[in-house]
């Protein structure tokens, strides 16, 4: 098929949740893409931080093979091997204790929350209240919606599920004000993604540690988009020298195979006892296999080295743009925002008919999370058709 075609079939049997660009990918090979109609793209959205490893990284897809010829599914009614092999790196990397496999960044997310409060509830104290943040994204369930600071993702939804306060991010009296006797936890991003890539200042978050040690509070950071090496350390808060009780990942622990997880640390864990929680199809042979895969790829020094310098180089190369309708440039790693005086969406448009693909990460800030094995090269070539974006941008 076509692009218009695949475009005219989905719209009449697709259901209408996604404002969708109109072309269709159908090959990718490392960090380019090609569409039905055969036009190239070089891809700077990587499925959204997903594909860390490109598009059809040969070691990737032969774990994947490998694997879907010996078992694919079995529940977790029984042990499966290649999952306690990844919860044993995932725990080793952390410094967390246990760890709980689901199949996204909601699910992840939706599962601390519940051991947050089971923890809690567990040691006989009425605490149920998380502090979450202003222009934060923590998923598209019910709870997790309503975690999300942003009141645009919430809109028709009522009533929301009660239990969640708003703090200003980087502001720590606002948190301050907000801490009770029935606050259980604290949960941010390290990195805020789709609020527009606000990094959290060093001096909050060790100040919301040293609050929750104080107060028995237990902190959650989600990094299910800036985790997985994306920042240039495994974990975004390894680059602030300060660990969560509870960690959650999805996005690109599977490389572009749906999978989550929520690491918790002895202490948090003991909150869950079996029947609290599950997940079918969390953490299969066939998913952990390839999550198996992508850790020891990304946890390897070398690899997080280089994650490093092409991220400076990243930031370095898009500082050099000149366009007075630029406000500010900011990230960490290959994890980079362009905040602009207007709203991007066409622009992002512009960028894709001349061949590179980036979305938006609020209405003005331009985001660029491409796969974390880009070479400069690639980088050199995307600036070069931003630039020209830029120009015929009006």
């Amino acid at each position: 098929m076509t692009n218009n075609e695949i475009i005219d079939k989905g719209q009449k049997y697709v259901m209408n949740t996604y404002s969708r660009y109109p072309i269709a990918p159908v090959k990718g090979q490392g960090c380019l893409v090609w569409d039905a109609d055969g036009k190239e793209y070089l891809d700077f959205v990587g499925g959204i931080a997903v594909c860390v490893l490109g598009h059809c990284d040969p070691g990737l897809q032969a774990a994947l093979e490998k694997q879907a010829a010996l078992l694919w599914h079995v529940s977790n009614l029984y042990w499966i091997e290649p999952q306690v092999e990844l919860a044993e790196k995932l725990v080793t990397i952390s410094g967390m204790g246990k760890a709980f496999f689901c199949n996204s960044g909601a699910e992840a997310n939706e599962a601390a929350i519940k051991l947050a409060r089971k923890y809690f509830y567990r040691r006989g104290e009425p605490r149920y209240e998380i502090i979450v943040f202003n222009h934060s994204f923590h998923g598209r369930t019910l709870a997790t919606v309503t975690a999300t600071g942003q009141k645009k993702y919430q809109e028709g939804f009522a009533p929301l599920p009660a239990g969640f306060v708003y703090a200003d991010y980087n502001d720590l009296e606002s948190v301050q004000q907000l801490i009770n006797d029935k606050t259980a936890a604290i949960m941010l991003e390290p990195v805020q993604g789709e609020g527009g890539i606000h990094l959290a200042q060093a001096q909050f978050l060790t100040a919301i540690r040293n609050i929750c040690d104080q107060q028995g509070i237990l902190l959650i950071f989600d990094e299910v988009q800036c985790g997985m090496g994306r920042t240039g350390a495994f974990f975004a808060y390894q680059n602030y020298g300060i660990n969560p009780d509870i960690v959650t990942l999805a996005k690109g622990l599977g490389g572009g195979f749906p999978m989550g997880a929520m690491l918790a640390t002895d202490r948090a864990a003991s909150g869950f006892a079996p029947g609290d929680h599950a997940s079918t199809f969390g953490g299969t042979p066939i998913a952990t296999a390839v999550a198996n895969y992508v850790v020891d790829t990304i946890g390897a020094a070398q690899f997080l080295e280089i994650v490093n310098e092409t991220g400076i180089y990243l930031c370095e190369s898009l500082n050099k743009l000149q366009d007075n309708r630029i406000i500010e440039i900011r990230g960490m790693g290959l994890m980079q925002g362009i905040e602009f005086n207007r709203e991007i969406k066409d622009l992002v448009q512009i960028c894709m008919q001349h061949g590179l693909l980036v979305i938006g990460a609020g209405a003005n800030v331009l985001r660029f999370v491409p796969p974390l094995n880009i070479t400069k090269g690639d980088i050199d070539r995307a600036v070069v058709i931003l630039t020209a974006a830029l120009q015929e941008w009006q």
